[in-house]
């Protein structure tokens, strides 16, 4: 068996002035069904190939590189061991395969944006992403990019949903997952999402979810607090690992 590492979903909000606007919840085991159903099966290490065609809009590209991924699990299968992470250059380097083992919803998203064209800067300063789920939040704070579930917003293709934000003590905030943003339908009420290091379908998979309103971490469930708006920046060639 390999270990399990310890969460690294956890952030500190820098800059003044800066509100905390979350809606956070937890909801027991069996109530899982009622949130969201599942649309994937895992395949450790595997997965389809995205196709991202220039005429498509950056979110599209978005969810296209993210749904090419569905199916792909951590290899070996009870760990975290995965390419995104890899991608990146974080995790602990204890995996057989040269990938680096740490929980990845986060590298996921990060990776997805990269990939469809965002200038995604990676590191552990003022407004950058990381592996933390809070970082996109952080992210989304520093850039007027957050919204709320409360506001209103209407999620949009390639847009990161962050379930279970807290604001914690003092300045310190926590999020527990955060997930690509398929569709968003009107009068729908939740998003239809990709979910990288998703623990329903299998441990540890990239998997697709119908209208989840709260995401399965640490077996328990946590609710959407809102969402980081897709930057539309231009395509680049790669984006930036600092930190």
């Amino acid at each position: 068996m390999w270990p399990r590492q310890p969460l690294r979903r956890f952030g500190l909000i820098l800059g003044a002035g800066a509100a905390v606007i979350a809606l956070y919840g937890v909801f027991p085991d069996p109530l899982r069904g009622m949130f969201g159903n599942a649309g994937s099966s895992a395949v450790p290490g595997k997965a389809i190939p995205a196709a991202t065609p220039a005429s498509l809009s950056l979110g599209q590209r978005v969810v296209a590189v993210a749904r090419g991924q569905v199916g792909y699990g951590s290899d070996p299968p009870d760990s975290y061991c995965n390419k995104f992470s890899a991608h990146w250059g974080s995790g602990t380097a204890d995996c057989p395969g040269g990938e680096l083992d740490e929980e990845w919803c986060a590298d996921f998203a990060a990776w997805a944006w990269q990939q469809a064209g965002v200038n995604v800067t990676y590191g552990y300063g003022p407004g950058q992403i990381n592996g933390a789920a809070v970082s996109f939040y952080e992210w989304g704070i520093a850039n007027g990019q957050w919204h709320p579930v409360t506001s209103g917003y209407v999620a949009a293709p390639g847009d990161v949903a962050v379930y279970g934000l807290s604001p914690g003590p003092g300045a310190v905030a926590s999020a527990q997952h955060v997930a690509i943003v398929m569709a968003d339908a009107p009068g729908q009420r939740y998003p239809d999402v990709v979910n990288g290091d998703d623990d329903r379908t299998a441990f540890s998979v990239v998997d697709t979810m119908t209208r989840q309103a709260a995401a399965y971490a640490g077996h328990k469930y946590y609710a959407l607090s809102g969402y980081v708006s897709l930057p539309q920046s231009p395509p680049s060639s790669g984006g930036d690992r600092t930190g």
